[in-house]
């Protein structure tokens, strides 16, 4: 074989050599990028669902894997979006501390390919923890990396230790302290009733690929004013997110205690396992939520006092979501990212 290259050769390698380049500014990812399989030969829709604050995440998302991105490096591409946005107070920098004024980040994801998972809880300092996620997936032998060691690992993979209150969630903060009662997040033994600080949100995206291929990731900053060290369903792997690369993926958004009892990711992923569309295992696990749901959080009616919201795909690329109450959600079906309805098992959410 001759070690001449000819011009056209060389030019050939070097284009693709920057394209790939291009595309490595994705920190750590996956896997290089692939050419799509001819349109005639997809086994499945391309698309990609998120939480409604994911609007930006799901056009992101969806042109990398369009572009033969791995589906992991996609979802986390888009939700780091808003874990930067220092005005989405729900993720990532500039996220509502906990009681004691500092910000504690969760999140969790899954590879379908690969069938590993990593996730991150109570991470202090780093602003995207669904990167971390990732990284404990890629590097170690483990799923779930807390607090202080998770910071650590995260530096070690160069990772930047930041300020993630921002005057805007300081200045929240303070004005909860300044009026502080019994609604925070410690129970009033005595008394027998409480009332936990309010969900402040989360992000979900799951992707599938023309190939096939799935992966989720949820991320957030939990529940305001949280008792400090407090882990939600968003780093918690089956429940937070689950995806199983032969069925489809699934995630949520609300109130974590409620999701980790059920596994709600997980669930929903068995759901259509036993042939159920994405939407209506959503339901199927809303309802599971609901009977386990203990009375505390119930009205006299048996409607829960907070919001749940399941999003799932399938391995077709068949897409849907529900809520306990009406919601919407972010969607890429191909079309445009857009926001949709979910389906929901009440009406109105009770005063």
């Amino acid at each position: 074989m001759s070690d001449v290259v000819s011009r056209r050769e060389f030019l050939a390698a070097a284009a693709g050599s920057i394209a790939a380049g291009a595309y490595f500014g994705v920190p750590h990812p996956m896997r290089p990028p692939r050419p799509l399989p001819a349109t005639s030969r997809w086994a499945a829709k391309p698309v990609v669902v998120a939480s409604a604050n994911g609007l930006r995440a799901v056009q992101k998302a969806f042109d990398l894997v369009m572009q033969g991105a791995d589906t992991l490096d996609a979802a986390i591409e888009g939700v780091k979006i808003e874990e930067l946005d220092p005005n989405d107070n729900a993720v990532g920098y500039g996220g509502l501390p906990n009681a004691e004024g500092v910000v504690q980040l969760d999140a969790s994801c899954m590879h379908g390919p690969t069938r590993r998972a990593g996730a991150v809880g109570c991470l202090e300092g780093i602003k995207t923890p669904s990167e971390v996620a990732k990284c404990v997936l890629k590097y170690t032998d483990h799923i779930l990396l807390v607090g202080e060691g998770a910071k650590r690992f995260a530096l070690q993979y160069g990772f930047k230790e930041e300020n993630l209150l921002t005057d805007a969630s300081r200045d929240a903060w303070l004005h909860w302290r300044a009026n502080l009662n019994p609604s925070d997040s410690y129970l009033d033994v005595p008394a027998g009733e409480t009332m936990l600080a309010r969900p402040t949100g989360t992000i979900n995206c799951d992707v599938v690929a023309p190939g096939g291929d799935i992966s989720s990731v949820t991320t957030t900053s939990g529940i305001a004013w949280k008792v400090p060290g407090r882990v939600g369903d968003s780093g918690v792997v089956g429940a937070g997110q689950y995806t199983d690369n032969d069925i489809g993926a699934a995630g949520s958004t609300g109130l974590g205690e409620a999701n980790i009892k059920v596994c709600g990711g997980f669930l929903a992923v068995e759901q259509m396992r036993r042939g159920m569309k994405p939407t209506d295992a959503c339901l199927e696990t809303l309802k599971r939520v609901v009977s386990m749901t203990e009375k505390r959080r119930l009205t006299a009616d048996g409607k829960p006092r907070f919001q749940i919201t399941f999003y799932a795909v399938n391995k077709k690329g068949d897409l849907g979501a529900a809520s306990l109450y009406p919601a919407q959600f972010a969607v890429h079906d191909g079309t445009a990212a857009k926001l949709a309805d979910t389906a929901h098992l009440y009406d109105a959410e009770p005063r």
